[in-house]
């Protein structure tokens, strides 16, 4: 039997195990962090393949160093993918519809910000570039909360600690409806629609992530957003992704994507265990 050693014990973990094992695949778990290590010892046990590489990745290499299995979704897959500015440019230059977006790399003047978001127009979402489920996204309205926003993160930034010192200036569509689709080995597996409750959004509430109180509905994806995920999929590179897809009046863009997303098997269609297990088997024999 294949050992796949899977890095969070959260609920992919609990969601995968019984599944894979029917189809020959033992899901166990390999703890990345909070722990002491002796790195001279070798480990005690031996896996043949990973699943998704931590996302803190300075465990992630001592992970590698100790046991050198390969990954699906590797290093690099997950820091493509965290990289919201990477991503929109990448898939811009191959033709895949985004959002009009600005990268800002602090420190930037005020009258660059201005500029870029004279030229995406208000209502403007301030984004961080790196972070995850929606933390630190904002809407400006207008020029004066917008410089309000960038202030806080010019403070923020302006920490030695914060690695990360960029964000982004993204277009606000209003309406949008918002998809996560899942492509497994180049093909759409499922997906859902993430929306806030009636109450939330007539409140103001707009950022449809579920740690943000949105629910998820398993939807049948259209052709055109099957076809965008593939390709987003296909010009990053990675294997195993969850592609984030809004749509408003008759547009549908990308918006982000994920190469750690959770899953949600009980909404996704027949045959993905199937296709999940054979990438993990073949990432295996690599």
């Amino acid at each position: 039997m294949l050992r796949l050693a899977v890095t969070t014990a959260a609920e992919t973990f609990e969601r995968m195990r019984d599944p894979l094992a029917d189809r020959d695949i033992a899901v166990e778990h390999l703890q990345a962090d909070s722990r002491v290590v002796d790195l001279a010892s070798p480990p005690a046990d031996r896996f043949d393949v990973g699943f998704v590489y931590p996302s803190r990745l300075m465990e992630g290499g001592v992970v590698d160093g100790r046991h050198g299995f390969r990954w699906v979704n590797n290093r690099d897959a997950v820091v493509t993918s965290r990289n919201k500015a990477g991503v929109i440019a990448a898939l811009a230059r191959a033709g895949v519809p985004v959002p009009e977006t600005r990268f800002v790399s602090n420190p930037a003047s005020d009258e660059d910000v201005a500029a870029a978001a004279a030229d995406i127009g208000f209502p403007v979402v301030v984004k961080p570039n790196s972070t995850t489920r929606g933390v630190g996204v904002a809407k400006a309205t207008d020029l004066d909360s917008l410089l309000g926003i960038v202030d806080y993160l010019d403070l923020v930034h302006d920490y030695r600690a914060t690695g990360d010192r960029s964000y982004l200036l993204q277009e606000f569509l209003p309406e949008a409806r918002d998809y996560r689709v899942m492509v497994v080995d180049g093909t759409v597996v499922g997906g859902v629609e993430r929306r806030l409750p009636s109450a939330a959004r007539e409140s103001g509430g707009w950022k449809h992530n579920v740690h943000r109180g949105a629910t998820a509905t398993a939807v049948d994806v259209p052709a055109e957003l099957r076809s965008l995920a593939v390709e987003a999929a296909e010009t990053l590179g990675i294997d195993y992704l969850g592609v984030d897809i809004l749509v408003s009046g008759e547009r549908a863009v990308v918006s982000e994507t994920n190469a750690r997303p959770t899953i949600d098997h009980e909404k996704y269609e027949t045959g993905f265990w199937d296709r999940l297990a054979s990438l993990i088997r073949r990432t295996a024999e690599r």
